[in-house]
């Protein structure tokens, strides 16, 4: 597992700590959770996204891949 580190505000820290300490998690967990709410993806999912859709849907891998990418973006772009 990476690390990383950010500079949040304290008040921000604060209440990422307590939002964390609420759900019974690790605020990695919460952000996590986060990422994954806005559609990021790492490599290996998106290349699953792609096989997914190959399997269900029968399209040739440039087809699968523009699905796939399409919607991603449209994860992303959701408010």
């Amino acid at each position: 597992m990476s690390r990383l580190t950010i500079t949040l505000s304290e008040a921000r820290y604060r209440a990422l700590k307590e939002a964390a300490a609420q759900r019974s998690k690790t605020i990695g967990q919460l952000i996590d959770e986060s990422l994954d709410f806005y559609g990021i993806k790492s490599r290996e999912q998106a290349l699953d996204l792609v096989r997914q859709a190959r399997v269900r849907s029968q399209l040739d891998a440039s087809q699968a891949m523009a699905l796939a990418q399409e919607e991603v973006q449209a994860v992303r772009r959701a408010p």
